[in-house]
């Protein structure tokens, strides 16, 4: 790898990531590729789709998100992975996927909901671990500009496209549910801590409004790094720049958070953006100064890919920034690098 030497990964940094959505599941990816030492603490706040069924039908967190994760850190034969993925395409199981029903069955043998998911990672013998920030039945509130609010995180799409406003704030019901202890632990035994990537309301902000969680990210002596979407998301952050992520994601936990912030520099194709100006999402404009201002140096660099027509971040470029990040802001010692960590190129 162009740049990079990799130790062995059982001696990999340990990283905590925290967010939700296919951009989580995407990054680690490429990151199980450096290390074994990931614990993805994931959001528990969706109410839509297959996972919403599951929930309203058996009364368990929604399972999508946490098993995205799980298959994104699997170290199975290829069928199982396809299984993991497989959604039914008639009767009543239509769009449900079999990875979230067979997480729902280990739910129901299990004591618990993350006893569950640690069954599901051994199964799939997964590469780090997997935990839901919390175990407790919360829906994800919306508070708009304009004052309406609306309850359920796959409603504020179209509430917000409704109201034609932006989201002042959003909120979990109840407010403030305990961490998962192991989720606690796992920021404060960290390296490095990554936010994101994922939708800025729905994905990551949702883990910060959780008791325990800012606190221990505050309290960490670890790189902290927040990855910015490539675009902006429509019906959430339509308009938005990387400095509007970071004052949102501040004003939901603490000022200065995290002082560093990963934003891509790969060009978008102009019939790639054309296509999703349509939908009133353009590509994230990194306001440098403005992020300065709130204390938060941005690093741009080439990490997006296109798939059928979509912007992605590219899981292993995306990794690789992030461990030469952790390289370069973390193990070097008066301008060299330690002999047992991660040696890194210098440029001449």
């Amino acid at each position: 790898m162009d740049g990079i030497y990799r130790v062995p990964r059982n001696k990999g940094p340990r990283i905590a990531v925290i967010g939700g959505g296919h951009g989580l599941s995407t990054m680690l990816r490429g990151l199980k590729r450096y290390t074994e030492n990931i614990s993805a603490i994931v959001t528990v706040a969706d109410d839509g789709g297959g996972s919403g069924m599951l929930r309203q039908d058996l009364g368990m967190p929604p399972p999508g998100d946490i098993r995205n994760c799980l298959t994104a850190l699997a170290n199975t034969e290829p069928l199982m992975r396809q299984l993991m993925d497989y959604r039914f395409t008639d009767g009543s199981l239509a769009g449900q996927s079999f990875g979230n029903l067979f997480l729902a069955a280990l739910n129901g043998v299990s004591s618990s909901f993350d006893d569950a998911v640690r069954r599901m990672s051994e199964v799939l013998a997964i590469t780090g671990r997997v935990l839901p920030v919390t175990t407790a039945d919360v829906r994800l509130e919306a508070e708009f500009e304009n004052g309406a609010t609306v309850v359920g995180e796959s409603k504020i799409f179209h509430c917000k496209k409704e109201e034609d406003c932006r989201i002042k704030r959003v909120r979990l019901l109840p407010e403030y549910p305990k961490a998962l202890p192991e989720a606690v632990s796992a920021i404060a035994e960290a390296d490095m801590i990554v936010l994101g990537p994922g939708s800025l309301y729905t994905s990551i902000i949702p883990n910060l409004l959780v008791d325990g969680i800012v606190e221990a990210i505050q309290a960490s002596h670890a790189l902290k790094v927040y990855v910015c979407n490539i675009m902006t998301q429509e019906g959430e952050t339509e308009g938005y720049t990387v400095s509007d992520h970071i004052a949102a994601l501040f004003h939901h936990s603490a000022q200065g958070l995290f002082d560093l912030c990963l934003a891509n520099s790969s060009p978008i194709s102009k019939s790639v953006a054309a296509r999703y100006a349509e939908e009133g999402a353009e590509p994230l404009l990194a306001d440098e100064k403005l992020c300065k201002k709130l204390g938060v140096e941005v690093i741009s660099r080439p990490v997006a890919t296109v798939e059928n027509g979509y912007v992605r971040h590219h899981p292993d470029h995306l990794a690789r920034e992030l461990i030469l990040l952790h390289a370069e802001r973390s193990v070097r010692i008066a301008g060299d690098y330690k002999a047992d960590a991660y040696r890194v190129e210098k440029k001449p």
